[in-house]
Parts: structure tokens; sequence; C-alpha cells
């Protein structure tokens, strides 16, 4: 994105081409040769609204629209700019990295999220990332209700050079974690990423689990976790928002991470996440490649999901 590899605005503009391309099509069909009038400035806003930027983000599009071009011929251009100048400004100060600190080994960072946001990936492509940085990590496999997680972070582990803490399906998720952590300082690793259950269904039961797993690693570290990443599906759309004020009750939630933005016409939900919670993003996932889940730049993704040129 904006730490000059070459081709990843590129690929991130072919991985938001379905959001972007359904607004740019709706814009054409509704602006060609039109004047922009309070007519005009509602079909806007449903069209934001409809790409799940939420009704927030709308308003502030067609108000910064409506203060220069009222009452003037509009083109597609100039409203693809106003929308990637509107998302720059809400997402520049959440797109943060997540820092690992060298002050403490290891960084424990708890990984929370509902089943198939796509969370054990994350968690090994997060690690496969650190790995490349020199850094050593231990994951555990602390989403014990699905025997394909624990067999998957176990993959994960292999493809990385991680160490893999894990017992069998149904064991206690929070002795799992604590048998991570240990681990963890033993091999005086840089990073431990626990991976957890995500079982909206049964919210009181999901918030006594992960506030057990959170006890249990505070006993080996008074101050872990030192961050509780969300992981997102951005093709849930406007359920995204829920998700995070559940978790947000469950753990104190540092940052976040959007996958899928690839398989969505839905990845407008993103500012609208950050214009709602203003919590830091980590991560977005632009595809299914180990290198597909990037740090996230707010001008590059402001740029792709408005369909503006680099």
């Amino acid at each position: 994105m904006s730490d000059g590899k070459p081709g990843l605005f590129s690929r991130l503009k072919a991985g938001l081409s379905r959001t972007a391309g359904n607004f740019g099509n709706s814009i054409t069909s509704v602006f060609t040769k039109r004047k922009l009038d309070a007519a005009a400035l509602e079909e806007l806003e449903d069209l934001l609204i409809a790409a799940d930027l939420g009704p927030a983000v709308a308003a502030r599009v067609s108000g910064k629209l409506a203060e220069d071009r009222f009452d003037k011929e509009i083109s597609e251009e100039e409203i693809k700019d106003a929308l990637a100048g509107v998302v720059t400004e809400i997402l520049e100060p959440v797109a943060q990295p997540l820092t690992i600190d060298p002050g403490r080994r290891p960084h424990v960072v708890l990984v929370v999220g509902v089943n198939g946001t796509g969370k054990t990936t994350t968690i090994g492509k997060i690690a496969h990332n650190l790995a490349a940085d020199g850094k050593s990590v231990v994951l555990a496999a602390a989403d014990t209700f699905r025997a394909a997680a624990i067999d998957q972070l176990q993959i994960w582990g292999d493809r990385t050079g991680a160490t893999v803490v894990r017992r069998d399906v149904g064991a206690d998720p929070a002795a799992v974690a604590y048998e991570g952590l240990k681990r963890a300082q033993e091999l005086d690793a840089d990073v431990l990423l626990v991976d957890t259950a995500g079982r909206l269904q049964n919210k009181t039961g999901l918030m006594d689990e992960l506030a057990k797993v959170v006890r249990v690693l505070g006993k080996l570290d008074a101050d872990a976790p030192h961050d509780c990443l969300l992981v997102l599906d951005a093709t849930t759309g406007q359920n995204a928002l829920r998700q995070v004020e559940v978790f947000a009750e469950v753990c104190n939630v540092t940052g976040l991470a959007m996958t899928k933005l690839d398989g969505t016409a839905r990845g407008g939900v993103l500012v609208a996440v950050a214009e709602r919670f203003a919590l830091p993003v980590h991560y977005i996932g632009i595809g299914e490649g180990i290198d597909d889940l990037q740090p996230f730049a707010a001008p590059d993704f402001a740029r792709a999901i408005a369909g503006s040129d680099e």
C-alpha cells in the first residue's frame, strides 16, 4: 500500500472492485449530465448507505458536495474525489499497524471474532508477517470447539515456523491459553497469538469463556493480553457493527482486522465501523494468498473504494 511495495495499490483496487464497481455504476446512472440538487443529494446518500458506508458517512459526503457544487452540474469524478476525501479523513486517524512491544516477551495478542470470519487464517497470516520480520511466534489453539480450527492452526504453525500449543477438541480454552503463554515465556518468544472460539449465539457463554481466558493469562503476566484483535468479515455488512459492540463488552478490543474485502460489494462497512467506533484498523484482507493480509493504509483504501485511479 503506502510502503512503496509495487503492485499493492493495484491488488487493493482489484480486491475492492466489487464495492467500487457497484458504487460507480450507480453514480453513472444517476448523475450523468445532472445538476446537484436536493433530490440528487438524497439519491447519492441512498447509494452510499446501500454500499454499507452508513448514514453518518453518507451525510458527510453529500454535505461536502453540497458545499462545493450545489445547483451545478457535477461529474462522476468529482463525486468519487469527494468520497475518497471523506473516507480518508475518517480512516487516517485509525490506520495504525499492530505494534509489537519489544519490552514484552512475549507480547500477547488475544484474537477474537465470530466463527467464519477467517480468524484462524488471519492469525496464520499475521504469524507469517511476524516471522518475515524476524520475530519468534507461539500460537495457542484455544478455539477448542472446532477440530478444524486446531488442525488449521497447526498447519499455519508448520508453514510459518511458529510453535503451536494445542489440546484435543473440547478441552478448556483457558487452559490452552495458559499453556501457550507459559510455553512462549519458556521460549522467550516475541509474540503469542491466541485463537479463540466465537459462538455469538450464546453470548453469555462466550463472555464467560473469554473472561476466563483473560483471567488465566493474567496469572502469568498481569498485563496480558496486551492487545485484543477483533477480526471482522466484510461480507456481513452492517452486522459487523453489532459484532464490535458485543466483543467490546467481552474484552477490551484494541484493534481490528477486516477480512474478505475482495469477495463482497459491501467493503464500505469498514468506513462505517471506523466512523462509529474509531478503533485502530491494523489489517485488511484482500485475497486468500499468504501475502493478502495487508497493513492498512487509509488513502489507498479510500481511492480504491471510490474507484479512483492510483
